[in-house]
């Protein structure tokens, strides 16, 4: 399976954000540190999802697009579009309830401009572990059933957390 990436790109206020390939855990924190970052612009005026060349996507990645989705909402744009064939990630969606937060559509479609490299940058232990614990508090807050999936991971990482003289060198 294909190292994944993350490619974005905007045209008049929309934002693509196009994955490519096994998208996991340790691309988190570019891309939220992107998203904080897209979400604040001014001409910020909606998201699309190219999931067309991705191969596998994380729980984690699937919290912050559930971010994405909510921030989107939030700001009184339209829900963000996810283009996506691939029917494993098509379940994946559903089965956690994105249904309330984006659209999903199996056409293929062209965007205009370009889409560049969202270089990742090396996650820290500690705000990689944050931002895992966000994105699955995320997910856990959509539905019931996420809630129960989640709960046993969320509660392993708070305690994580919390032990004295934690520090990110230590595993």
């Amino acid at each position: 399976m294909q190292s994944g990436q993350i490619m974005v790109g905007t045209h008049e206020g929309v934002y693509i954000i196009k994955l490519v390939g096994d998208v996991r855990l340790d691309l988190c924190t570019t891309f939220d540190s992107f998203t904080e970052d897209m979400i604040g612009q001014d001409d910020f005026a909606g998201v699309a999802f190219d999931l067309h060349e991705a191969q596998g996507i994380d729980s984690t990645t699937l919290g912050l697009i559930a971010k994405i989705a909510m921030h989107v909402l939030e700001h009184g744009c339209k829900k963000p579009l996810v283009f996506c064939s691939d029917q494993g990630i098509r379940h994946l969606f559903d089965a956690m309830g994105f249904d309330a937060l984006v659209e999903i559509s199996d056409e293929r479609q062209k965007f205009p401009g370009q889409t560049t490299l969202l270089v990742p940058k090396a996650p820290d232990e500690c705000g990689a572990r944050e931002k895992v614990l966000e994105a699955h508090r995320i997910l856990m807050s959509m539905n019931e059933k996420n809630a129960e999936t989640f709960r046993d991971l969320v509660h392993t990482l708070e305690w994580e957390c919390e032990l004295p003289g934690k520090s990110s060198s230590q595993p």
